[in-house]
């Protein structure tokens, strides 16, 4: 007995892609860069040192006076001089009026007057310690720093993009195909 037969037959569809890639540039360009500093402010104040010196003892002790300071040494050791006169001649005269009571007052007298004194020797720095004096104020400085700011003019640049798109294109390069068929 012939049982009929059903027979099928396919064929696949066939797709086809074209594709075309997306494109993609981008650039930067580099900033216009525009910095400025100006020069900060400076100010400078001084007020000036003073030095002092007094060395009006030292030019004394050196025997270089004014005529101030001679004229009152001058009346000084004259007025000492008078009052060792005046003292030395009451001596004397004292020493005269008592030549009653022994001794020989005018040979003492003379031979006083015909010695002279003994002098040491001293040794004496010429001018005397600390105989200058000296002041000293050191110089004052202010100083005042205004600092400026930065100018920033710098442009920052948009990037240069270029975008195509990919297209992408489809096609059938075989279409399906389904067969059915009956074999008796």
């Amino acid at each position: 007995m012939n049982i009929p037969k059903l027979q099928i037959q396919t064929t696949k569809a066939q797709i086809g892609l074209d594709i075309q890639k997306p494109n993609q540039e981008i650039q930067q360009p580099k900033a216009n860069l525009d910095l400025q500093q100006p020069k900060a402010k400076l100010l400078i104040e001084t007020t000036k040192s003073k030095l002092l010196m007094d060395a009006f003892q030292a030019r004394e002790d050196l025997d270089l006076k004014n005529a101030r300071s001679r004229t009152t040494e001058i009346a000084q050791r004259s007025k000492q001089e008078v009052f060792e006169g005046i003292t030395r001649r009451a001596q004397e005269g004292n020493e005269l009026m008592r030549i009653e009571n022994g001794g020989n007052p005018i040979a003492s007298i003379a031979k006083n007057k015909g010695s002279q004194p003994y002098s040491g020797v001293n040794i004496k720095f010429i001018p005397s310690a600390d105989s200058v004096k000296i002041n000293f104020q050191p110089a004052n400085i202010d100083i005042k720093v205004e600092p400026q700011k930065v100018i920033n003019n710098s442009k920052v640049n948009k990037p240069i993009h270029h975008y195509t798109p990919g297209k992408v294109k489809v096609e059938i390069i075989q279409n399906p195909l389904l067969k059915i068929d009956w074999i008796v």
